[in-house]
């Protein structure tokens, strides 16, 4: 019997624990053919970490002493997925019931140039070889689901009990060989609520320069996984404390510490979490267009947080901003995003009920209104062309004035008036 989560655990513990989990049966039955073969295969990394900290997770794939060739071997259906890097996705059952394990062989890699990848990967037969080269000791963790083993070559579940981050062995070397983990140690900090060992911590200042070359996609998982975390603070405070900050972020001339905590406040939604760090540094529309670009967020996340970065949005929680002002701030921000805005605001219930008076059931862009186009020229107010339009956006500024105007025989009117003033 394992003790409750949250628990530090033993050894005898933690093998109770991992015997406990469910692990899929086509792992099992994976790693049960590979070790009648006279192969090793375990479970590496995240599943094992995760499962004893009794967190979800989705990953059981398998590590092994075979080879990619002595896999193929080993089973009538595979697919070379990655296999220059070891990797070999196993299919077992039938039909729709056919699932994919993925088996990595123990490996070994050289120099990295690029800050990311390997010159090269050597195969290797021992598991503790495999080990050596992972990057925390929480991710070193390994469970031979067959022959229930729990290896800790580094002791990973003592800083696991410990809410640590650790790197294996020379953090600076880890660091070295592959930029991306200095963002992965700051991303674990905020989605374990872990803290980083003080040598961990301070090796990122060595590797920045490494982490420069990693491709901004891969940074943008890690820090989105980061902002989504219970309290993102735990990786921000370290990534402002080593200079990691402004390669991923805008600078900010002021104090940290207030804007860090804060962002823990705010709900955990990446658009509104992001918008609130960047806009925090007053940026002009070049230097948030950089960082966008660098960050490379979806088309409609982008859009999200460049409306969202607008200095006018603080209007919006100002007691004595006009209800037509209010109106058209939200009209250029869209209704969708009002939500987000008012939680990146903190806006009191006061502001809240306030701006949701100004716009509930009030046309605040031209498609809301009583009347389109197609109206006036049904009504012989105007012909097809760009006149529509200019009549639109005069009655839209008058009824964003007074919502009460919005009635389709008084816009009628007022369109008719408008032409005759065109004129």
């Amino acid at each position: 019997m394992s003790p409750p989560l949250g628990t530090p655990l033993s050894v005898e513990q933690a093998v109770a624990r991992l015997r406990q989990s469910s692990i899929p049966t086509p792992v099992l039955e994976v790693a049960r053919t590979l070790q009648a073969a006279g192969h090793a295969a375990v479970m590496v990394g995240g599943s094992v970490r995760d499962t004893l900290l009794g967190r979800q997770h989705g990953d059981w794939d398998l590590a092994s002493s075979a080879t990619p060739t002595e896999v193929q071997a080993a089973f009538r259906r595979t697919i070379p997925t990655g296999i220059e890097h070891g990797t070999i996705t196993v299919m077992v059952g039938r039909g729709d019931q056919r699932e994919g394990v993925e088996v990595t062989t123990f490996r070994g890699e050289g120099a990295y140039v690029d800050g990311r990848r390997p010159t090269e990967v050597h195969f290797l037969r021992e598991l503790e070889d495999d080990l050596a080269r992972r990057d925390f000791t929480i991710n070193a963790l390994a469970w031979d689901p067959i022959r229930e083993q729990f290896t800790d070559a580094f002791d990973g579940l003592a800083d696991l009990n410990a809410g640590r981050i650790r790197a294996v062995g020379v953090a600076l070397d880890r660091f070295l060989e592959d930029g991306l983990r200095v963002m992965r140690a700051v991303r674990f900090a905020a989605t374990l609520g872990f803290a980083l060992e003080a040598e961990t911590e301070a090796a990122i200042e060595g590797a920045l320069e490494v982490f420069d070359k990693v491709s901004r996609e891969r940074v943008q998982v890690e820090l989105f996984k980061l902002l989504g975390a219970a309290q993102p603070s735990r990786g921000l405070a370290p990534m402002a404390r080593r200079g990691l900050w402004p390669r991923v972020l805008l600078p900010i001339d002021g104090e940290l510490e207030a804007l860090i905590a804060s962002c823990d406040a705010r709900p955990p939604r990446v658009e509104v979490r992001l918008a609130h760090l960047l806009r925090a540094a007053s940026p002009e529309a070049a230097q948030l267009e950089a960082v966008l670009d660098g960050l490379k967020p979806s088309r409609a996340l982008r859009a999200d947080i460049m409306h969202l970065v607008a200095p006018e949005l603080e209007r919006l929680v100002e007691p004595t901003t006009p209800e037509p002002e209010l109106r058209r701030i939200v009209a250029r921000l869209g209704r969708e995003r009002l939500p987000d805005a008012l939680d990146m605001l903190a806006a009191d219930e006061a502001a809240r009920t306030r701006v949701q008076a100004a716009v509930a059931d009030k046309a605040i862009v031209a498609k809301e209104l009583a009347l389109a186009g197609r109206d006036l020229i049904a009504e012989g107010v105007c012909k097809p062309g760009p006149q529509i339009g200019e009549i639109l956006a005069a009655l839209l500024e008058a009824v964003l004035e007074a919502p009460e105007l919005n009635d389709r025989q008084a816009l009628l009117a007022r369109a008719r008036a408008e032409k005759d003033d065109q004129r």
